[in-house]
């Protein structure tokens, strides 16, 4: 690869930090802990190695957002009726549901109201499906024919905390909790008794809630809930607690580690792993029986279990050795699962009629946490619902009008409630032209953005707002009567930056009729929370999609573009507008980075340093954002750090929750917290949480750089950050820069390697499957 070259022509590696950033952005450093005790410091972003069944991963902020699911799932199960009025329940409970999917079978005349929503029964799904007894509640009569989306609304609503609001999660809810300063004494007490150290009082209880201290003592593994504590550090804890009775075959042990194991997985960007890899991971932490030990954590409901295209939810066996199935199961059929790929099953028997032979190796069991499974399924539905949506011919006049390049997506829209469209940063014109169209024709069309510099960058007249704004109501058209978006036409950029807790809340706020378009880069880095919703809808192909004709310009778009397909081209840059500056090794890359922001770019292209973005591989490390931002600050804001170690005019970026990166400057700090222009609007963060959630933002993540833009990035690879790369990353840190790319290298071939041959890490999720199960039907003849 040669493009204009600076003059510094040495070459060779460097060392740095390799820890393959990790698709969560907004969660932890992945560095292993150190020492006997769970470091309390969270990052802003997480830069991990391997898979999720790797045991030196660790969790952290990010982490946060899963803690407590699996504690929470088995301590509020009922007690177990009678098993004939269990059966019965179950049964009618069934029925309600096959009655809900026959109401919903049909098509969806635009403007029209559904008959209902199945969210509102998923809870109880899970609990038919996982054998406990079921809610009879959720058995009575509907309210009204209408249907009843107050608690879909009212989880869509729940950010609306200010502007600096982001989609909830557990993190965001246990933050918020406020526990009483008596039981989070009591949680201090219990840590010391174990050797824990008693600084983690206040998080343990915003996790595990008032009675924080009691669990603990009934089962020290629900430690393993709080970010950071690692299963070692769990276990020195149970030791101390439990004494003799503390043992690795421990049922207790077993169902946190399952649940813990899923929680990093999701960090992973997984919301659901195969449970042989679990087994095989719970046996590297020694314990005996990983095959009992999963059924453990079935049975206790601290995780899901599924089996794709499975056609009996209940009775029968697992393929995957699950045999037997719970308590009076096997006297209940069902067809519950029958037609929603992945959903919790007991069995895979064939079709009737259908030839075992010819079906097929069985599809591998999947365990899950409830967490996920209900957004999964919640999103499935509502992007059913959507699909179903019928055409509407008052869009003829505004295709026929619109420039050619929006016209075929103003056709599709006209035709589809859910489309998707494809493209680079050239081609977000076409959707924001789709969306001047439909307002043209009266319809009421939101843009919205994944961050703030994604929204700044679309014209003005766009009126775009952000994904977390236009959900915590701070942004856009706010909600109507029913809690559901006043729109009818939403297009979400940046869509593959959507998690599936996001995309559920969103598409749960959609009211019935309306359209939805997800635009984006299907070339960049995944989301960092778990799940890949835009790429399993372009795999499932159950709705139009308009690929954009219209290409990313100059060299950088060029070289960008050839990325995107595997191949690294030589492109022509006269303006130099890409620089190649090779390094030896992480200091001189740190040099010359420094050099590059302070001085030639400015003098090059009349960009100033706070239009400059450096992007690097992870956080630690000699090369890292620590080390790029400790020797940025010294060069361009020299200062004591006198606020937590920033001082007034020092460039931060700012994580309010996991996923979302804020940029923007330090203004003050006061008894209040650290005081912060973000933007344009000012933010106070909290003093207890300025260590978590504030660093410098000279240098960036490409995780955290993805969804902005900026006139110069720098893309920083000294020799170590070989094994962090992979053809996403490359193409998200490459394609940052309008104007100009400077690529400070020390990889040598692993660049090319990393374009040709290290394509995506796979995720494990269900959305497709799901999707494409629920649609199924439709798509069959008659």
């Amino acid at each position: 690869m040669e493009h204009a070259v600076s003059t510094d022509r040495d070459t060779a590696a460097g060392a740095a930090e390799t820890a393959a950033e990790h698709a969560t952005a907004g969660g932890p450093d992945a560095e292993a802990a150190a020492g006997p005790a769970p470091d309390t410091h969270t990052d802003t972003d997480t830069d991990t190695v391997g898979g999720a069944d790797a045991p030196d991963a660790e969790t952290g902020e990010a982490g946060e957002a899963q803690g407590g699911t699996a504690e929470s799932t088995a301590s509020e199960a009922p007690e177990v009726s009678e098993a004939a009025a269990e059966l019965a329940a179950q049964r009618e409970l069934r029925e309600r549901i096959e009655q809900r999917k026959a109401e919903k079978a049909g098509p969806i005349a635009a403007g029209t109201k559904l008959s209902g929503q199945a969210a509102d029964l998923l809870a109880a799904v899970r609990a038919v499906e996982s054998g406990a007894p079921v809610d009879r509640s959720l058995l009575g009569p509907r309210a009204s024919a209408a249907p009843d989306r107050s608690q879909a609304s009212a989880r869509a609503a729940e950010p609306a905390s200010g502007p600096s609001s982001a989609p909830s999660s557990a993190s965001a809810s246990a933050s918020a909790r406020t526990v009483p300063e008596e039981a989070v004494s009591a949680v201090r007490a219990v840590l010391v008794e174990g050797g824990a150290p008693e600084a983690l009082a206040g998080q343990v209880a915003a996790v595990l809630g008032e009675r924080a201290a009691e669990v603990l003592r009934e089962d020290p593994w629900q430690l393993l809930a709080v970010p950071g504590v690692r299963p070692e550090q769990a276990d020195g804890f149970a030791r101390a607690l439990l004494g003799a009775a503390c043992g690795p075959g421990d049922e207790r042990r077993a169902a946190a580690l399952v649940g813990w194991l899923l929680e990093r997985a999701a960090l992973q960007g997984h919301t659901a792993l195969e449970a042989a890899s679990v087994r095989g991971t719970l046996a590297e932490y020694a314990v005996p029986d990983p095959h009992e030990a999963v059924r453990h954590a079935i049975a206790e409901g601290a995780v899901l279990v599924f089996q794709e295209g499975a056609e009996d939810s209940f009775g029968g066996e697992f393929e995957d050795g699950f045999e037997g199935g719970f308590e009076d199961e096997s006297e209940t059929g069902s067809e519950g699962g029958a037609d929603r790929g992945g959903e919790a099953v007991r069995g895979d028997e064939p079709a009737d009629g259908a030839d075992p032979a010819e079906a097929g190796p069985p599809a591998p069991v999947l365990l899950g946490l409830d967490r996920y499974a209900l957004a999964e399924e919640s999103l499935a539905d509502g992007l059913a619902r959507l699909v179903k949506t019928g055409p509407d011919d008052s869009w003829d006049e505004a295709a026929a009008a619109a420039p050619r390049a929006a016209a075929e997506l103003i056709r599709a829209v006209a035709g589809h409630g859910l489309v998707l469209h494809t493209g680079g940063e050239a081609a977000r014109a076409e959707p924001v032209a789709l969306a001047g169209a439909a307002r043209a024709l009266g319809v009421r069309a939101v843009v919205a953005a994944h961050s703030e510099n994604g929204r700044d960058r679309l014209d003005a007249t766009a009126g775009a707002v952000t994904v977390a704004g236009l959900l915590a109501g701070t942004e856009g058209p706010g909600r109507d009567a029913d809690g559901m978006f006043a729109l009818d036409l939403l297009i979400v950029l940046d869509a593959p930056q959507l998690d599936v807790e996001t995309a559920a809340m969103i598409v749960e706020s959609l009211p019935d009729g309306s359209r939805l378009v997800l635009g984006g880069d299907p070339g960049v880095l995944w989301s960092a929370g778990a799940g890949r919703v835009f790429a399993d809808l372009l795999a499932a192909r159950v709705c139009p999609q308009v690929a954009s004709r219209t290409p990313d310009p100059g060299p950088i778009g060029e070289l960008v573009s050839g990325i995107g397909i595997g191949e690294l081209h030589q492109v022509e840059a006269p303006g130099k507008e890409v620089v190649i500056v090779p390094v030896r090794d992480a200091g001189e890359a740190v040099h010359r980075t420094v050099q590059l922001v302070a001085e030639s770019v400015p003098r090059a292209f009349g960009v100033d340093a706070g239009q400059t973005q450096v992007i690097t591989v992870g956080h630690g490390g000699s090369a890292g954002t620590r080390a790029l931002n400790a020797s940025l600050k010294q060069r361009l804001n020299p200062g004591p750090g006198r606020f937590g170690g920033f001082d007034p005019g020092d460039r931060i970026a700012y994580v309010p929750s996991p996923g979302r990166t804020l940029q923007g400057d330090v203004v003050s700090a006061d008894a209040d917290g650290l005081r912060l222009d973000c933007a344009g609007t000012a933010v106070v963060v909290p003093r207890e949480r300025v260590e978590a959630a504030v660093r410098h933002g000279w240098a960036l993540t490409a995780h955290q750089a993805a969804g902005m833009r900026w006139p110069a990035a720098v893309v920083v690879l000294p020799g170590d950050a070989a094994r962090g790369l992979s053809r996403p990353w490359v193409y998200t840190a490459f394609s940052r820069g309008d104007r100009h790319l400077s690529v400070v290298h020390g990889v040598d071939q692993a660049l090319p390697h990393a374009v040709t041959d290290v394509p995506f890490q796979e995720r494990t999720t269900r959305l497709r499957p799901l999707i494409e199960s629920l649609l199924a039907p439709a798509a069959q003849p008659g």
